[in-house]
């Protein structure tokens, strides 16, 4: 079969546009992968808790860093054993030594990385930005659970300890999302 020039000249235009545009999205679309999945370790955003809770234990780590700024951070407890579809309070701490106001946006993530899909947030002090006054110190807290589905993973489901990690980065350094509940709400998980 014999193409003409213009229609070979179309589909190679095509196939460059449409590459583009998955280029230009890729960022976007990588993002909501991860939180639909919980790939790399991506937590979720739940709007209602669920209405069971297991009777099997896990131990909740809290990890806390900073990066590019002064800030002292760190988590008010190092642990919490909490059942699985129960809710878990955790206090987060920082203060600012400096004589300058500071602006941040936390990051986070979940270790193992396969646990993501299952640690949901319904209160975060990372969904948005924040300003830290200078030489203020602020308790921030998180309320958390983990989905009961994750009894039905057999990879999971023997899981002891999960890590909850975030690192504060300075917002004019940041390159993720400002609001990430917005970003997050529409895939958020209800538990239930």
């Amino acid at each position: 079969m014999k193409l003409s020039n213009g229609v070979v000249a179309g589909a190679s235009v095509a196939v460059l546009l449409g590459m583009l545009g998955l280029g230009f999205s890729a960022d976007s679309l990588y993002g909501t992968f991860c939180r639909v999945t919980g790939y790399g370790g991506t937590t979720r955003i739940a709007t209602s808790a669920p209405k069971e809770i297991v009777d099997q234990v896990i131990t909740v780590r809290f990890d806390a860093n900073v990066a590019d700024t002064p800030l002292i951070f760190r988590p008010l407890q190092t642990t919490e054993e909490v059942k699985i579809g129960q809710h878990g309070l955790a206090f987060f701490e920082v203060s600012n030594p400096t004589d300058q106001e500071i602006r941040v946006i936390a990051a986070y993530n979940v270790t193992p990385h396969f646990a993501g899909k299952y640690f949901n947030k319904l209160e975060c002090f990372c969904f948005d930005e924040r300003v830290i006054a200078a030489h203020e110190t602020k308790k921030l807290p998180v309320v958390y659970f983990i989905s009961p589905d994750m009894v039905d993973d057999h990879v999971a489901d023997q899981l002891e300890t999960i890590t909850l990690s975030y690192t504060f980065y300075e917002s004019s350094h940041y390159a993720g999302p400002k609001t990430q509940a917005a970003s997050g709400a529409a895939n958020s998980a209800t538990g239930g």
